[in-house]
């Protein structure tokens, strides 16, 4: 049997297969499909082109944009905060230079001695440095606001990586004294409290730029355009002089230190102009070392916080009624102990059965006063309260500024109108009390008040005749001699007149009789006046009387105050040494 093999002409026919003449390959491609891949291909052309035009036609601007992003950047310019000066230009407020520090982790990159020298001028651990830069991300500030000569001594270590950022930190050269006044501003650099918040928007000025190309290690090596120059703040000057606001403040803490009271204000005003000469608060705190405060240190109790005057009031209702002529300073009073309604009204342990009007003043006397007050219509004194700024805001542009509490009129029942004569049943911020003498200090005429130099001058609220507002600082002088409430308030060469105030404190529906508030307000020279000084120390242990804890405190005050603004004495000073000596028994004022 023959094997099978393939024929020769077989083998060379597969090998050299005809293509053309293949059945598969002979058949004809449908139009469908050649039509199909040119219109993908077009259409791809058509995307490409779409996609040129949207990139470089209508949306150039934002890729250019987004490509300036991958080199460029922009360079805030801070400005600097304007300065905040007392009216002699003193400063109290500025800013001084306090770069940034950051790093960039991806390129932080420094040697060995250069991370010793970097770590010991931050002051840090290695371990701490370390985990902050780690956790950080991109981008890691180390520190804010640096004293300046340390971030220049960083600088010059030249450490890839490292930023120094320009920044400022805000200074307070009174610290303490004027802290309430000033206030403080926050990490950045916007104001917080006092008038570092009312004019901030002055203050703060507006933030240049500047476009730069950077290197991959973030160092600058071209500008980009023109730089937008930063526009710094402007600065305020106020109303306050820092050598009366330092001598207010250290009286102020004196007092409340010695009488281990739990707070104490004062303010001073120039009685010709209204302008607040101080105003200073104890307990106080460094404006820029504010860790651990408590909201009783921040607050600017002379003008937030409101208490019932006590008998600092006494004064304008006897004024009212000297005004309408009801009454005359030589008339006699009866001021025995007398009831209206469920209120008995009396002087305590040292009443006297009779008393001339000047007298009321000098011994401050519950029952005269309440008696002058009957004389008067509860509209007529309702409405020269509401004159002198009881119940309203002191336009000052101070926040926190507080409004105080006076009662309408019509409601008004007998032994309301009583207990106002004297204090009680109304409500007031030791500002709004400074304020209301300035109409006895003015001939009758209440100071517009101001706490910003050279600010436009406001004619001020007739309240008393110029003559009624004469005789009455010619009683209150009464209240500073021997005979008076307030002996120790009589400053060494100067002439004076005040009145003194002792109010228990209301709690919850009544008064604590173990807690009192110790007040004076008055006026020297009493003739001429130029100052008008108020003073409240609260809840002064042991002695608490106004007479006794916060009258001494208006002498030192007024006197250094009058000296310091170059006022020459008035009286006779030698008589007062013994004057001065005979004030241990001095009477106290009334209380209900």
């Amino acid at each position: 049997m023959k094997a099978l093999r393939p024929q020769a002409g077989a083998s060379q026919s597969v090998k050299g297969v005809n293509y053309s003449t293949s059945p598969l390959l002979a058949s004809k491609t449908p139009p469908w499909r050649s039509r199909f891949l040119v219109f993908l291909v077009g259409a791809a052309f058509a995307v490409l082109v779409g996609r040129a035009l949207y990139v470089q036609v209508l949306e150039s601007s934002f890729f250019m944009k987004k490509g300036e992003e991958r080199y460029a950047s922009t360079l805030t310019l801070p400005a600097s905060r304007g300065r905040i000066l007392d009216r002699n230009g003193q400063i109290l407020a500025i800013s001084v230079n306090a770069p940034t520090l950051a790093i960039n982790p991806k390129h932080f990159d420094p040697t060995p001695e250069q991370k010793r020298a970097l770590l010991g001028l931050l002051k840090v651990k290695a371990q701490d440095f370390d985990s902050k830069v780690a956790d950080g991300g991109a981008y890691v500030v180390i520190r804010r606001q640096m004293d300046d000569g340390i971030a220049q001594q960083i600088r010059a270590l030249r450490i890839k990586g490292v930023q120094i950022e320009p920044g400022y930190m805000r200074r307070y050269p009174e610290s303490e004294a004027a802290a309430h006044v000033v206030g403080f501003t926050d990490i950045e650099d916007k104001g917080q409290e006092g008038i570092e918040y009312s004019f901030q928007s002055a203050l703060q000025g507006h933030r240049g730029s500047r476009g730069v190309v950077k290197d991959r290690l973030g160092r600058v090596v071209e500008e980009l355009g023109e730089a937008v120059d930063p526009r710094d703040g402007s600065d305020v000057q106020l109303t306050i002089d820092s050598k009366i606001q330092a001598l207010a403040y250290q009286r102020i803490r004196d007092a409340v230190q010695e009488h281990k009271a739990k707070a104490g204000s004062i303010v001073v005003l120039d009685a010709q102009t209204g302008e607040v000469l101080a105003l200073a608060n104890y307990p106080s705190y460094v404006p820029g070392e504010r860790k651990g405060l408590s909201g009783s240190q921040l607050r600017n109790r002379a003008i937030t916080d409101v208490f019932e005057p006590g008998s600092t009031v006494k004064p304008f209702v006897v004024s009212l009624a000297l005004d309408q002529g009801l009454i005359k300073p030589a008339q006699i009073l009866d001021t025995s102990p007398f009831k209206v309604g469920p209120l008995l009204v009396n002087d305590g342990n040292h009443g006297r059965p009779s008393m001339s009007i000047s007298q009321v003043i000098q011994k401050s006397s519950n029952v005269g006063t309440v008696h002058i007050a009957q004389r008067l219509e509860n509209r007529d004194m309702g409405e020269m309260f509401a004159a002198l700024g009881f119940g309203s805001k002191p336009q000052i542009g101070f926040p926190g500024t507080a409004t105080g509490k006076l009662r309408p009129w019509k409601s008004w029942k007998p032994v309301e109108k009583a207990t106002m004569s004297y204090g009680y049943g109304l409500s007031a911020s030791l500002l709004q009390i400074a304020r209301a003498y300035t109409a006895i200090a003015r001939d009758g005429e209440l100071a517009p008040l101001t706490l910003i130099k050279d600010h436009p001058s406001q004619p001020g609220a007739r309240i008393f005749k110029p003559e009624t507002a004469r005789t009455m600082r010619d009683m209150l002088r009464g209240t500073v001699s021997t005979d008076g409430t307030a002996p120790k308030a009589q400053p060494m060469g100067y002439s004076a007149g005040g009145k003194t105030g002792t109010a228990e404190k209301l709690e919850g529906k009544g008064y604590n009789s173990d807690k009192h508030r110790a007040w004076f307000a008055g006026i020297s020279p009493i003739d001429n006046p130029r100052v008008v000084v108020a003073v409240m120390v609260d809840e002064p242990s042991g002695v608490y009387f106004g007479g006794l804890v916060a009258a001494p405190v208006f002498k030192t005050v007024v006197e250094q105050t009058l000296r310091t603004m170059g006022v020459a004495p008035d009286i006779d000073i030698k008589p007062q040494v013994v004057a001065q000596a005979a004030t241990t028994n001095a009477p106290k004022e009334s209380r209900p």
